[in-house]
């Protein structure tokens, strides 16, 4: 991390109050012209993991882009939100496509104005520049989505992670420079291919998964972590965090697909995958991720 790192999540100012003590009459306390506590804020960056988006499931209503990570984490931080993902989106449109509908942004989030996600947010932490008390970025899953269908998962995968890192490369720079000592999260995604070894969806789902966890081990998420690195950034390992690097030979007993790896279990319980083919996170999935950043950043 560049310069002093700021501990970011502590409050910003302390207010003293002087009393004076003379002879006779007590004088009167001037009232404290102490400034309020700084307002400071999570900058939350990238796709639908970032916006919040689930889709239609029991209490979450279709589209809910509330209650995801980035809440959570600002909320538990003591942070103000300012949520400038938007859901679709590609390393690549992160910065270079502007504007992003408001179906496709977090509630609350400010208009984007026609400007890309990453100038929006280039102009957001200068605006608060010696406020920032947390950026997140969660890209580049939907440029490997895709190859979960693609007739060669491994070259589709091999293009889209070199296309993740080219652009990471030129994204994360600026960041930092607009950023300055505030400290960023990058994050990764749970491997939910995993999902398609219980999914009907695919005709040899057990073949997928296994080629998977080494694409999401070994390839992926080194690729992302050595990115983010590079610019002093926090990288939280999500397939980790969810089990994903589990021996597929570790068996439990799932009460929907009866016997099956426990990393597979784990993904269908922390996303939509198993049951609708859907990537994006439960409630619980975005649960267990934001305590993933809280630790990094604690």
């Amino acid at each position: 991390m560049p310069g002093t790192r700021r501990s970011a999540l502590v409050g910003a100012t302390l207010a003293v109050l002087l009393g004076a003590c003379a002879a006779g009459p007590t004088a009167p306390t001037a009232p404290s012209s102490s400034p309020p506590p700084a307002d400071l804020v999570h900058v939350s960056l990238g796709d639908s993991y970032a916006t919040g988006y689930r889709p239609a499931d029991g209490g979450a209503p279709a589209g809910s882009r509330r209650g995801g990570f980035a809440d959570l984490v600002a909320e538990r931080s003591g942070l103000r939100l300012i949520n400038l993902a938007c859901s679709g989106v590609t390393s690549a449109q992160l910065r270079e496509e502007p504007g992003c509908t408001p179906a496709a942004r977090a509630l609350d989030a400010p208009d984007p104005a026609g400007r890309t996600q990453l100038d929006a947010a280039v102009q957001t932490l200068r605006e608060h520049r010696g406020r920032v008390g947390l950026v997140t970025l969660v890209i580049g899953g939907n440029d490997l989505a895709p190859c979960a269908r693609a007739a060669d998962p491994l070259g589709c995968a091999s293009r889209a992670v070199a296309d993740v890192r080219t652009n990471l490369a030129a994204v994360l720079p600026v960041l930092r420079d607009a950023a300055g000592d505030a400290p960023i999260v990058g994050l990764t995604y749970p491997d939910v291919f995993l999902g398609a070894w219980v999914s009907p969806e695919f005709t040899d789902g057990q073949s997928l998964a296994r080629l998977s966890v080494p694409l999401f081990q070994n390839f992926f998420n080194t690729a992302l972590k050595s990115e983010y690195e590079k610019v002093g950034a926090e990288f939280v390992d999500v397939t980790a965090t969810t089990g994903g690097y589990a021996p597929l030979t570790e068996v439990t007993a799932d009460p929907t697909y009866g016997s099956v790896p426990a990393a597979v279990a784990r993904v269908c319980a922390l996303t939509y995958f198993c049951r609708y083919t859907d990537v994006h996170p439960t409630a619980e999935g975005h649960e267990v991720i934001a305590s993933a950043v809280l630790a990094a950043t604690g």
